[in-house]
């Protein structure tokens, strides 16, 4: 019903579904620049593979292979172990930055040198950061690194010595600092969502209109033929509804009445979402999601796993519905029939869910690998944090990650406050999102993301139509290649041991 209303009669922008029916019209044209784009992608996609097989996968079973015509030390073996100088470094998930440390001396610590590698300041051996930094741009990335300095080589050494961060490592000092960066993200995400309280009225003024004051052309509108009638949609919501409250009380203990609660606020706030993505191009999932998780506190406090989950069906149904209502209207734009294209979508989510969930048990077998180095996982820590301020409260917190909250929590409402007031400063303010995020992640990536959003702005100034062509489709190539060949790896590890 809100395709229907928001895609057929408002006709909403949804700005990323329009992009993606264009880039589509221009991909099937082999031609010009669409072919040329098409070829960096995959090239790049290429080139991520690659360097994600040298740097991860364990060559070292190359050694047993008798190989009677060269010596055991040649130098076909030492690349395949990844002894040879010159490939050394891919071995290594990040580049150990141990040559910082000779001329930049973070203190001392417990005796001993506190080194930039420790605070996780360092480079990663990776080209996905660099590419994802490249698609983010510069602001939120110069943001982001300035969060990092602070955090990482202010902050953080000074409160290690204090005692209040218990030793130098991405879980323990990102579970001090998370309580400067989630009030930051938290303050700011809802200031901004409630500052649009227009888009917020106009959202819940649709939804008698999406179920029965859609104008038709007459009692056999030919329209009804092609979209989802709204029987599937009443009948899904009654079922997968219910399916929510019994799986919620079976496994998390939330009250019928709780997961109702759950439920039919969440139909609300995917409405205000919706209508958020088709005017914005923003999905709100966090801070709608803290909205739930604010009424749940009060209405259960003290209970995290019910905090938790009631705002994670809130969140799950506010991301799915951005994503999916994006890609109606790039089939809306293309002339897709919309119930073959939500017959699709269904079975995409059950081929989804048999495929990432038994991958993730596959790729994270241990929950406790979560919110280390390799798997940050920066979103679960800012949703853990919530939860856990409202089940023990503000008092159970260190001293200064109390004065984390306060200063954070003040940061995320005076920054977008001086975005409002001076929009031709904006570029020079720091994005509250960018800060906020970096005092939740590894320094290491966000310095890889900067370096690739700079280079990004550089080549945009000295060749505007190239970079304008091929950055966002070599950048796009490059995750995919690396994401794809990082989880081939993990599948063959896992195979053969």
């Amino acid at each position: 019903p809100a395709k229907r209303q928001m895609i057929n009669i408002e006709q909403l922008p949804f700005p990323t579904g329009l992009a993606a029916a264009t880039t589509l019209r221009s991909l099937h044209n082999s031609k010009g620049e669409a072919g040329r784009q098409a070829n960096a992608l995959f090239g790049a996609l290429g080139l991520g593979a690659l360097i994600t097989w040298l740097r991860d996968f364990d060559f070292s079973w190359t050694r047993n292979i008798p190989l009677s015509f060269m010596p055991k030390s040649s130098p076909i073996q030492n690349l395949f172990a990844f002894k040879w100088a010159p490939l050394s470094w891919l071995r290594l998930p990040r580049i150990q930055s141990t040559w910082g440390t000779h001329w930049i001396s973070m203190g001392q610590y417990k005796g001993k040198t506190l080194r930039l590698d420790q605070l996780t300041m360092s480079f990663e051996g990776s080209l996905l950061f660099i590419a994802a930094g490249a698609i983010i741009g510069i602001r939120q990335t110069w943001s982001m690194l300035l969060g990092a300095f602070v955090n990482y080589m202010i902050l953080a050494p000074h409160f290690l010595r204090a005692g209040d961060i218990e030793a130098p490592s991405f879980r323990k000092i990102s579970s001090w600092s998370l309580w400067i960066g989630v009030p930051m993200l938290v303050t700011s995400g809802l200031l901004l969502f409630f500052m649009n309280w227009k888009t917020v009225v106009r959202a819940f003024s649709t939804i008698g209109t999406m179920f029965g004051g859609a104008k038709k052309t007459g009692p056999d509108d030919p329209m009804d033929r092609i979209e989802v009638p709204s029987s599937w949609f009443v009948m899904g919501y009654i079922v997968l509804g219910t399916a929510a409250i019994v799986l919620g009380n079976l496994l998390f203990h939330i009250t019928w009445w709780m997961g109702l609660i759950a439920v039919l606020t969440t139909f609300l706030l995917v409405i205000v979402a919706a209508r958020a993505t088709g005017e914005t191009d923003i999905t709100p999932v966090g801070p709608l999601s803290k909205i739930t998780q604010l009424t749940f506190g009060a209405i259960k406090p003290g209970d995290v796993s019910v905090n938790l989950m009631t705002a994670n069906i809130t969140a799950g149904a506010v991301a799915q519905a951005g994503d999916l209502l994006t890609d109606l209207k790039s089939g809306y734009l293309l002339g897709a029939r919309p119930r073959q294209q939500f017959l699709a979508q269904f079975f995409g989510v059950v081929a989804g869910g048999l495929a990432t969930v038994p991958i993730f048990f596959v790729l994270i077998p241990d929950a406790s690998k979560l919110a280390t180095e390799k798997w940050p996982a920066p979103a679960a820590l800012v949703w853990r944090a919530v939860a856990e301020l409202l089940s023990k409260g503000v008092g159970a917190l260190h001293s200064s990650a109390r004065w984390g909250i306060v200063i954070g929590g003040s940061l995320g409402i005076i920054l977008p406050l001086l975005e409002m007031a001076f929009p031709k400063w904006k570029k020079f303010i720091p994005s509250p999102t960018g800060l906020g995020l970096a005092f939740t992640i590894n320094g290491f990536n966000v310095i890889m993301m900067f370096l690739g959003a700079l280079s990004a702005l550089l080549l945009t100034k000295k060749w505007p139509k190239q970079a304008k062509e091929f950055i966002v489709p070599v950048s796009s190539g490059i995750i995919a290649g690396e994401s794809l060949m990082g989880v081939a790896i993990a599948l063959l590890t896992i195979a053969f041991p």
